[in-house]
């Protein structure tokens, strides 16, 4: 192990890197049920949900041995949140466009992210998806990590733990920071959501800090593994209030659930299986203006979260670089190969990454065992199914308050730092892009400079990467 991973130069040892991984996996474990509920509009048990779930598991894990490997990073990777729902939009696009069926359709669109990953294959052997990591301004890269911290808080606190109640017929959750937080009364949350969904989102909330002050209070005392402890804690409370207040075996599912892969749902449906006469149906403007989005999106994604976990851990240097970025961004291009190869949307690098790096993650073994952990969820999905959303919200909303010290080093003194650190802020958790959120403090920062007088502080790079985003953001149809 010390051999591959260099363990005592980075200051970690294998027991912290296991416990890393794990709890990388805890926070991001939801990826597995979701990415299929989202690719197939949440048709749970058909075959083709089964081949996306597979596909989730292999291309991920395939994607952080390479991370481990090739980069000795601890950064996980799986399908990402955004791209994948942009990815089902596209399959009904598809469907909706040629008559073709749903199936068909998928098939068709895992073509585009086939040629998006050998894209970024080719990009990052030549060092050019490197390049475009220097050609961000430091101010900028600066604000990356402090901006992903309130999105991991928006998450943790909005969207990772929604409630479906009666009081508006199971139709669409109820969320801890807009209703809890939000309503102007208990009594008219309660009347929304009905008796038993309050109940609920009060465990909800009660799991939540919970697990937070326990992950703090072991945190202060330089407890080994706080992250993880504390979402254990938090699952345990969650699992005794589910049986005490709500009724619920919180371990029912586990009675039917199978434990079998799906290897043969996957064969069927998605491995290899690429439909590239329904892709030319859409037309060769479509299917091109369609990559170049998919590319735009993920490699900044990529590159925000990369450049902000690094930075929290301590491994850029006085730049703002990463070593090995080359081989970081390259194991995410393999991943999305092996993704579109298998049977899911890009695969990309995942912020909450941050989790583990939190826990003592500083190499690749962090990544290996957390990519172990996706492959054996072929054979335990119903386990890590069982580990309450408000447990990892815990850990999230944990970790982006500390990445919020990152703001510490913004020169808030230079208006050119500061106004594109202030959009960051605000854009990533409200879009939930990181890459959207980068190339609007790219663009702010280049016509501050020009404004300013000074459009030679600003690399050739910069410029193009501005105008594409203004592209994006206004002629892309």
């Amino acid at each position: 192990m010390e051999k591959i991973f260099k363990l005592k130069q980075n200051g970690t040892n294998v027991r912290t890197e296991i416990v890393a991984g794990l709890t990388t996996f805890m926070t991001m474990a939801y990826i597995i049920a979701l990415n299929p509920n989202l690719l197939t509009n949440f048709d749970t048990g058909s075959p083709l949900w089964n081949g996306v779930f597979m596909a989730t598991c292999i291309a991920s894990a395939v994607g952080m041995f390479c991370m481990a490997f090739l980069a000795n990073k601890p950064f996980a990777m799986a399908p990402g949140m955004g791209l994948n729902s942009f990815f089902a939009v596209v399959v009904g696009n598809i469907a909706g466009l040629t008559g073709l069926s749903y199936v068909a359709s998928f098939q068709a669109a895992l073509c585009i992210i086939l040629i998006e990953g050998f894209i970024f294959i080719i990009l990052s052997i030549f060092n050019i998806r490197d390049k475009i990591v220097d050609a961000i301004p430091l101010g900028v890269r600066l604000g990356i990590a402090p901006a992903i911290g309130i999105m991991l808080m928006n998450i943790g606190l909005g969207s990772n733990a929604g409630i479906y109640a009666a009081g508006n017929d199971f139709v669409s959750p109820f969320y801890v920071l807009r209703d809890f937080f939000g309503t102007l009364t208990p009594s008219v949350l309660q009347g929304s959501m009905g008796e038993a969904g309050y109940t609920e989102m009060i465990v909800t909330v009660a799991t939540m800090f919970i697990g937070l002050f326990v992950i703090i209070a072991l945190a202060q005392r330089k407890v080994k593994g706080a992250v993880l402890w504390g979402m254990l804690v938090a699952s345990v409370v969650n699992w005794a209030c589910q049986f005490i207040f709500l009724g619920v075996n919180p371990f029912a599912s586990l009675a039917t659930a199978s434990f079998v892969p799906p290897v043969a749902d996957m064969v069927e449906t998605t491995f290899f299986k690429f439909n590239w006469a329904g892709l030319m149906e859409m037309g060769w403007f479509t299917v091109i203006t369609l990559i170049v989005t998919f590319c735009m999106i993920d490699m900044f994604d990529t590159i925000g979260t990369l450049v902000g976990t690094a930075s929290r851990a301590g491994m850029v240097d006085e730049e703002g670089n990463m070593p090995k970025m080359k081989e970081a961004l390259l194991s995410d291009a393999v991943g999305t190969v092996v993704g579109a190869c298998t049977g899911t949307s890009t695969v990309t690098t995942f912020v909450e990454s941050a989790s583990g790096v939190e826990a003592g993650g500083r190499t690749g073994l962090t990544a290996l065992v957390t990519g172990v952990l996706f492959l054996a969820c072929m054979f335990i999905a119903p386990i890590a199914a069982i580990i309450p959303p408000a447990a990892t919200s815990a850990a999230l909303i944990y970790v982006g308050i500390l990445m919020l010290m990152g703001l510490k080093k913004v020169n808030f003194d230079k208006i050119e730092e500061m106004v594109p650190v202030a959009l960051m802020l605000i854009a990533m958790p409200v879009s939930g892009s990181i890459g959207h959120a980068i190339g609007l403090g790219l663009i702010a920062y280049t016509i501050i400079k020009v404004l300013e007088g000074k459009p030679k502080d600003v690399s050739i790079l910069t410029y193009v990467i501005s105008a594409i985003f203004l592209i994006k953001f206004f002629l892309v149809v």
